[in-house]
């Protein structure tokens, strides 16, 4: 997309340098024919043996008899209480909230009369307190009851398969971070690596790796570069640029760049900052491609500054509100379950959005720090602008159609999800689904050609985001993600980090480093039950437990550092503008001082407000 000609697309462009991509290709193989540490061998074992042990223990304590030996309807029983622990879900509530749709979701086998004799048996005939004690059994069965030490046969062979798919992960992981920070092979290539990792190592067939590359996260960066290639075309993306910014005294690009922040961060709390960074993506670069002039023919520094802006306004919004992301859901949902206390939805705004208050300003200081364009006046490009619109005259049909399609794909992007839960809609759309109806409707009323497809998206950041998602669902399957967590607390435990606010900070930290590899619900998921149960441990019944989970959530959304941390970073990359590098460098800052500000936070806000009628730690 954008003027291709002046872009020089760095990881597009070069060819493999072998002398770097040596390095992490040595690394790799270094990884994998080294011994596989206990730890791993450990959550192997709970991975690929744990569904069954825990499954069989539930049986025998629920029916007397092993999980082979029960009818349909108690497997089904087991099954449905052995999937709830690995979500952390522990309480009789969140069992009896669960469908048939959910236990396909997950390849639970189900019917309807057993599903109804299952729901019916624990409802009737397990209290809360059985129910729970079972659960907690459950864990424990898992974690420290099932050893490696002690298998045999099979199980043993699963236990080694699994040591072995997270040690594949892990080197999986020093592969990609290098090629993603040197450019050593075109980007798009490391994606491809990614999946051919997982075949060759055995971790996944090729008919799942191939079923991977086509997520719906991965649709959605496809149908919203689509869709704004499609803006551009038509002319909407002017008429909507100059409706925002016409009315600047001083058109100067560190107040725009302030206007996006003050925009998308709050929105971000609310809406998905995956359709906001699509929809302000065009407008991005039509100021950028609008404020060139003869004497300044290209300012790299300027398209960065306004490319970064955006994504970074759609990152830090996130934790705002609990409709902010998946993360927060899910931590909410395990403080719930596994300590029974609510956060309400107005009770996480309050204490959770005087974050967004603080980070809007710094963020915003940072990418003017970071990036100093030579060109500062965008008043040519809004004059430009005025230019271009009176020359269209007023809106044609083609402008009206991508009009109405946007909205409608916006509209089915708020609300897909309820009308699902509601009953509306017989089946789950998801966002990608609607992003590339949106793509496709804009080609059955003539609004664009497949050329204007061809020509103006970015295949190469579709693939990259693919491999991503890859990338972030093997460290979370496999338990890689899972052994990083604790092997990195049970490190610091006997420096004194393992309690209070020096606990909380080793949990954010963990937590922001590896919401860059993986999706941030994922990333939250991995460490939150850790870090919970560590703080129920050492404060129990407290404020601490609120608050850790609250602030595994925010951290969860540091995703700053890399092209693949989050949707908006894939989606600003399209532009064509920016290299890895310039992620990092105001990534690298913004990680920091933003874990600086949620300890701040927790100390100077939360610790002194108390949660509910919870004594303090």
């Amino acid at each position: 997309m954008g003027k291709r000609g002046k872009q020089k697309l760095t990881g597009y462009d070069k060819y493999v340098d072998w002398k770097i991509f040596s390095i992490p290709v040595v690394l790799f193989f270094l990884i994998l024919l080294m011994p596989t540490p206990g730890g791993m061998m450990d959550v192997g074992t709970e991975y690929k043996v744990g569904p069954k042990a825990v499954t069989n223990y539930l049986s025998q304590e629920l029916f007397g008899v092993g999980s082979t030996e029960v009818p349909q309807w108690q497997l089904l029983t087991v099954k449905m209480m052995e999937r709830n622990l690995r979500m952390g879900a522990l309480t009789k509530t969140r069992f009896l909230k669960r469908n048939e749709k959910w236990c396909k979701k997950y390849k639970i086998a189900v019917d309807a009369p057993n599903f109804k004799r299952a729901h019916a048996f624990v409802k009737d005939q397990v209290d809360d307190a059985r129910f729970l004690a079972l659960m907690e059994g459950g864990l424990k069965q898992r974690r420290d009851t099932l050893r490696y030490e002690d298998l045999t046969g099979r199980d043993k062979a699963a236990a080694d398969k699994g040591g072995w798919h997270i040690k594949v992960a892990i080197a999986m992981v020093a592969f990609v971070v290098i090629c993603f920070v040197t450019e050593c092979i075109p980007l798009p290539g490391v994606s491809f690596c990614i999946g051919l990792i997982l075949v060759f190592t055995g971790v996944v067939s090729r008919q799942q790796v191939a079923m991977l590359y086509w997520s719906d996260a991965c649709w959605f960066i496809m149908g919203s570069l689509m869709f704004a290639a499609a803006f551009v075309k038509t002319g909407v993306d002017k008429r909507v640029c100059l409706l925002m910014f016409e009315k600047l005294a001083v058109p100067n690009v560190r107040w725009i760049t302030l206007i996006f922040f003050l925009i998308i961060t709050p929105l971000a709390a609310f809406i998905s900052d995956h359709a906001l960074a699509a929809m302000f993506l065009p407008i991005g670069m039509l100021l950028y491609q609008n404020s060139l002039t003869p004497e300044v023919p290209e300012d790299p520094e300027l398209a960065k500054m306004l490319m970064i802006g955006i994504a970074m306004a759609c990152n830090i919004g996130g934790p705002g509100a609990p409709s902010g992301g998946a993360r927060n859901v899910i931590m909410m949902t395990y403080l719930t379950d596994m300590f029974g206390f609510d956060i309400g939805y107005f009770q996480w705004i309050t204490y959770c959005f005087p974050y967004l208050f603080v980070m809007i300003p710094i963020t915003w200081l940072i990418v003017n720090w970071r990036f100093k364009p030579r060109i500062t006046s965008l008043a040519p490009a809004m004059d430009h602008l005025r230019v271009e619109i009176h020359k269209m005259g007023p809106w044609n049909r083609k402008q009206i159609i991508a009009l109405i399609v946007f909205v409608v794909m916006v509209f089915g992007w708020f609300t897909e999800k309820a009308f699902y839960n509601m009953g509306i809609y017989p089946i789950r759309l998801g966002i990608g689904v609607i992003a590339v109806a949106g793509a496709v409707a804009y080609l059955l009323t003539g609004v664009v050609n497949w050329r204007d497809y061809h020509e103006k998206v970015d295949w190469g950041v579709v693939w990259l985001y693919a491999g991503a998602i890859i990338f972030g669902r093997t460290l979370d399957t496999t338990g890689a993600a899972y052994w990083l967590a604790r092997t990195v607390i049970d490190f610091l435990a006997p420096f004194g980090m393992d309690s209070g606010l020096p606990l909380m900070a080793v949990s954010n930290g963990l937590t922001a480093v590896l919401t860059n590899l993986m999706a941030d619900g994922p990333a939250a998921a991995a460490v939150g039950p850790i870090t919970l149960n560590m703080a129920g441990l050492v404060h129990p019944g407290t404020s601490f437990l609120p608050f850790m989970a609250m602030s595994t959530a925010i951290a969860s959304s540091f995703a700053y550092c890399l092209i693949i941390g989050t949707p908006p970073n894939a989606i600003v990359y399209a532009s064509g503008y920016l290299e890895p590098k310039d992620y990092l460098r105001v990534g690298l800052p913004l990680w920091f001082v933003a874990n600086a500000v949620l300890l701040l936070l927790t100390g100077a806000y939360w610790v002194l407000r108390g949660f509910n009628a919870l004594p303090g730690f």
